[in-house]
């Protein structure tokens, strides 16, 4: 049987699998990026943001290690929610 790695791999090696990875991985760098930049432009912490959203301090680390690690894509609601509380609005474009 195969081992959920092994299954990785084989998704992997499938044409235009790897390069739809490396898409949605800098897709997701650019929006971490974007969301540290509110943070940073607001000077707010991580529990001064956490405090504005509602939530507490290890929530709003977890949301940006997901982001850079690839692991976990948040909803638009809580990307919503944290540039609201940057004093930011989400505006989507469609290219």
């Amino acid at each position: 049987m195969a081992t959920h790695d092994d299954i990785i791999r084989q998704l992997l090696d499938r044409p235009g699998v790897q390069a739809e990875v490396q898409r949605i991985e800098r897709e997701e760098g650019e929006l971490l990026d974007a969301l540290l930049q509110a943070r940073h432009q607001a000077g707010l912490s991580q529990a001064q943001l956490a405090a504005r959203m509602g939530t507490q301090a290890p929530a709003v680390a977890r949301l940006e290690r997901a982001l850079a690690t690839g692991k976990h894509s948040p909803s638009i609601a809580t990307v919503r929610k944290y540039l609201q509380a940057c004093g930011k609005h989400l505006k989507l474009q469609v290219c």
